[in-house]
């Protein structure tokens, strides 16, 4: 079955199985080569299709190590190999979201379909940009993004006040205004020559937005080890400008002289590193 000829159910997780089943059935399913996974101990070698690897995965749930290498490899293609594997990591994880999608759907008086469609929302949100490949249990990281969108919903059903109750809430309404914003002091940072420029939004986005650093160091041309030590050095940075009042304070000459002298070292030594390594995108300078 192709997905061009599928006929698609309204339930956004019966959706996801099928295009799942359309495109991990013959005669090219969707599979991933586990040698180059491992080795893993336990893991199946060779190349396996995803439904069957998802039967094994099932069948052996404490095999912590090989479903957290199975699940590394799911992301990453999820994130820079297109949208068929975008929809291959759902069907992956559609036994847990399905499970999860029927203990919050016990007596909800709305569409259950909408806890569905939160739950599976709030997977692939983590799916593309918040889950770190690197940190342990992936899966679960994963897994518990999509619950607490569904739960979130619950709540949501629960805590709806009507408009004529309004006025009877109690405690200060005016909105903050947002001082000390972590923006406001990430490009302060830029200015000192605390944060280079070239990482401002790299760093906006992985630690503020917490978005994904794999399609994020794929468009800078470096590798996502080189970014995650790049950011650990540049929260070093941000620490010790925080802790001298630097940051948050003003200034003096002979500080502002020294972090700009910092700033041009690690702008020469990331030059030479790019001369010296032209092909390749795995440098970790500065």
């Amino acid at each position: 079955m192709s997905v061009s000829d599928t006929i698609w159910p309204a339930a956004p997780l019966d959706a996801v199985e099928v295009a799942f089943a359309a495109l991990s059935g013959d005669p090219e399913p969707l599979s991933i080569d586990l040698d180059v996974v491992g080795p893993v101990d336990g893991l199946p070698a060779g190349v396996v299709a995803l439904p069957a690897l998802r039967e094994w995965l099932l069948a052996n749930p404490r095999a912590y190590r090989a479903r957290d290498a199975v699940w590394r490899e799911l992301i990453r293609r999820a994130r820079l190999d297109g949208p068929q594997w975008v929809i291959a990591a759902a069907g992956m994880a559609m036994p847990a979201l399905r499970r999860y999608a029927r203990r919050l759907s016990d007596g909800y008086r709305d569409d259950p379909d909408d806890i569905g469609a939160e739950i599976l929302a709030g997977f692939l949100a983590a799916l593309r940009n918040h889950v770190d490949v690197a940190s342990r249990a992936p899966y679960a990281s994963l897994c518990r993004a999509g619950w607490r969108a569904g739960y979130a919903l619950r709540q949501q059903a629960r805590e709806y006040l009507t408009v004529e109750n309004v006025e009877r809430v109690t405690g200060p309404r005016t909105p903050r205004v947002p001082y000390g914003h972590p923006d406001v002091l990430v490009r302060r940072a830029v200015r000192l020559g605390i944060l280079d420029a070239d990482d401002e939004q790299a760093y906006i986005d992985v630690r503020l937005g917490r978005r994904a650093m794999d399609p994020i160091a794929a468009r800078m041309g470096i590798s996502t080890d080189a970014l995650r030590m790049r950011l650990g050095r540049i929260d070093t940075r941000l620490a010790e400008a925080l802790a001298s009042g630097i940051l948050t304070g003003a200034a003096s000459p002979q500080a502002t002289e020294a972090l700009a002298a910092r700033a041009e070292r690690r702008a020469s030594l990331r030059a030479a590193s790019r001369r010296r390594l032209p092909t390749t995108t795995s440098t970790a300078a500065a």
